[in-house]
């Protein structure tokens, strides 16, 4: 896998008079996280094999404001809000695809009360429609066979009612996908929710992530498929907490998709 990506900034693009197809806004984790830039690194390079026309902010991209606002400080998620909004529509964009739910959901339906309307995709929904147009083919190769399941982010499921999206392109990938006891509209988050990303959790018997990774581990899977970087995270740490790193991998959907095409 070469590192030599063509990742085009919005502001490189508007000085020769260009406007692409769609914004990826890349979210705090994606810019920053170590394990999830390599989610960015494979969303970008189907991208760019699939021939889609993007561009990110780069540095004129800020925090959304999700953890500010989950966590209770309205003030600081309205700034932040704003920020981003400004620097949005000065760019006239109109359509946004991240990998992260939480930037998805903030931006789909908090920014619309502030000024920040825009068409919102999650990477997953994107990722299907290039596979039904026929801009990227995944079936057989890497996963062929194996069992995957997948775990539904709160804020892509529960929250949007974004299911099938992700199921589909995993049984594109002629992969066995097996469902959690708890799945889709009775989805268990991963713990990372509400801004509890960045706290310890409060005394209790046992962390949410480590109950979630036992449900996941109760399919027998090869592979737990994650299509946010909190959930990944959290379940990393669920699948290490149980000892089980060297047998199961934890992979955003966007990665088995780079991985099954060999990008």
């Amino acid at each position: 896998m070469s590192d030599n990506m063509n990742v085009p900034t919005m502001a490189s693009l508007f000085a020769e008079g260009k406007q692409p197809e769609v914004l990826f806004w890349v979210g705090c984790a994606g810019s920053f996280d170590d394990r999830a830039k390599k989610i960015t690194k494979a969303f970008v390079k189907i991208l760019n094999k699939a021939g889609v026309s993007f561009a990110v902010l780069g540095t004129e991209e800020s925090c959304t404001g999700d953890p500010a606002k989950r966590a209770g400080n309205e003030f600081l998620f309205q700034m932040q809000a704003m920020t981003n909004i400004e620097v949005l529509n000065a760019y006239e964009i109109k359509k946004v695809v991240t990998a992260c739910p939480h930037c998805f959901n903030t931006i789909k339906n908090e920014y619309p009360g502030l000024g920040g309307n825009y068409e919102v995709i999650h990477h997953t929904q994107f990722l299907k429609q290039l596979v039904d147009e026929g801009k990227i083919s995944i079936e057989g190769g890497t996963y062929k066979g194996k069992r995957i399941t997948y775990h539904d982010p709160c804020y892509l499921g529960r929250a949007n009612n974004v299911f099938e999206a992700p199921r589909e392109l995993i049984q594109k990938l002629d992969a066995e996908l097996v469902e959690m006891k708890n799945c889709k509209k009775r989805g268990l988050c991963c713990g990372a929710g509400g801004a509890q990303m960045f706290k310890e959790p409060e005394k209790g018997d046992k962390d949410v992530n480590v109950e979630r990774t036992e449900q996941a581990l109760e399919t027998q899977p090869e592979i737990i498929a994650a299509a946010c970087p909190f959930c990944n995270t959290m379940m990393t740490d669920g699948v290490k907490n149980k000892e089980k790193e060297a047998s199961i991998a934890v992979l955003d959907v966007a990665e088995l998709i780079a991985n099954a095409q060999d990008l």
